[in-house]
């Protein structure tokens, strides 16, 4: 959860980024301490809203896709409050540690366009700004190649271990025979591919 700073709408009281495989979902809850008013959003659309509530605490539920989620309202004392979020029913923290072991990002400029690339290491689905895209798995001498195309750039995710346990098995995008940077959850670009 972030923390809110002084630019920010006075009710506005927590912000979450889900990762997903089609994009990193952004939910923004609104919390009125004194008439109870509650407002989520879900990537800057309102999808649920009480503008008023005798009961300041509670739980509300809405979904992102098929995920279900919960937003906690608990007292911490006469003015205090504290906001969780579940996804899943698994708390927030819990929920994005296993999508970060589960999917692998790679963030990259496709002519001209920002691209997202996601792979769900678990089914080997690959997702490109949301969609999930048709792949050609291949077997390699040391591993597996995943193929696709973007446009007219010949893509691949190439999949080898990494001869450690800890480590296990290495995920490498190429976008036209180059290898892109990872991205944690869509916070680093690789380079311009056009």
């Amino acid at each position: 959860m972030d923390k809110m700073d002084g630019n920010a709408s006075s009710d506005l009281v927590a912000r979450w980024s889900v990762p997903l495989q089609d994009k990193i979902h952004r939910i923004e809850f609104e919390h009125g301490t004194t008439t109870g008013k509650r407002i989520i959003r879900v990537d800057g659309k309102e999808v649920l809203r009480h503008d008023w509530m005798f009961k300041l605490v509670g739980k509300e539920a809405f979904t992102i896709g098929s995920m279900k989620c919960v937003i906690g309202v608990e007292a911490l004392g006469t003015f205090a409050y504290e906001y969780s979020l579940e996804v899943n029913g698994k708390p927030f923290e819990k929920f994005r540690e296993e999508q970060s072991k589960k999917l692998q990002s790679w963030e990259t400029h496709i002519n001209g366009d920002d691209t997202r690339i996601v792979l769900d290491k678990d089914t080997m689905e690959v997702w490109v700004n949301g969609q999930k895209i048709d792949t050609a798995g291949e077997f390699v001498d040391d591993g597996t190649e995943t193929h696709f195309e973007i446009g007219r750039h010949l893509c691949k995710i190439r999949s080898v271990s990494s001869g450690k346990k800890k480590v296990g098995v290495v995920h490498t995008f190429y976008v036209d025979g180059v290898p892109q940077v990872c991205a944690e959850y869509g916070t680093d670009a690789g380079p311009s591919i056009n």
